[in-house]
């Protein structure tokens, strides 16, 4: 626990047998509570290791998306008594060393969400991360900062915690199964008030680290500016998107 907060990390995990291990090692037990993994239908033995390793595992029996199984790992992490949750990728490209850190931005009550980012350090390029990724990085980031009238350093880590007020507030059910996903929770979350602390997070990019292929990041890309777009729109007044609709559908909500 942190500041009498129960932690719970959440793993989305496709194809992870190789990098598992080393990423739950580096869980600083002293802080977290509970462990869960979503296996989104893989092809190896991430669920074996899984159970090997103690976590509490729960299997979809065919893949939904990376965002249809972080919607599984919050309903999850709720169920269980959550009170902040940390999404932690199985794959080793960001350091669990760091939920100490991301946590402590919720358990102060000063934040509702807090970010990993890889860009504030200065050293994604140094990390691995490949140049056209980098550049796309900047170039959405910046838009989506003018559309949102914002100033965060990315909209695009994979490394989040979340307090429990958040998760049952925001229509999460609304968003998209894919990948598109992460960003439509940040943008849900700067549009219904919440605030985001940054915490400066070490990059990783290495052959066992997962990515999606060029035409599946032009694809995030574009759903990316649509739900920025979107935000922008709704708070005009012009339109009413439904992943940003206060009676949107929330997590367990058919």
């Amino acid at each position: 626990m942190i500041a009498g907060k129960r932690v719970c990390v959440v793993m989305p995990a496709y194809n992870a047998e190789q990098t598992l291990e080393q990423t739950v090692a580096e869980i600083p037990r002293d802080f977290v509570d509970d462990v869960v993994l979503v296996d989104d239908g893989s092809h190896d033995s991430t669920v074996e290791v899984a159970r090997g390793l103690g976590l509490h595992v729960i299997v979809h029996p065919k893949n939904r998306g990376y965002g249809g199984n972080q919607k599984t790992c919050y309903t999850e992490a709720l169920r269980r008594g959550a009170d902040i949750v940390v999404m932690v990728h199985p794959d080793y490209q960001y350091t669990p060393l760091l939920i100490p850190a991301l946590a402590s931005c919720i358990a102060s009550g000063l934040f509702d969400a807090a970010l990993g980012s890889r860009i504030l350090g200065g050293g994604a390029r140094g990390g691995g991360m490949p140049l056209y990724k980098y550049v796309a990085n900047r170039v959405l980031t910046l838009t989506q900062n003018l559309l949102m009238r914002q100033k965060l350093s990315e909209y695009h880590t994979g490394y989040r915690a979340f307090s429990r007020r958040l998760l049952t507030t925001l229509p999460l059910e609304e968003n998209d199964d894919d990948f598109v996903f992460d960003n439509e929770m940040l943008v849900q979350t700067l549009h219904f008030g919440f605030r985001i602390a940054e915490v400066t997070c070490p990059t990783r990019y290495a052959t066992d680290s997962s990515s999606i292929n060029f035409r599946r990041s032009v694809k995030y890309g574009f759903g990316v500016l649509g739900t920025a777009l979107a935000a922008r729109l709704a708070t005009m007044g012009l339109a009413q998107p439904r992943f940003l609709a206060p009676d949107g559908r929330k997590l367990g909500e058919p």
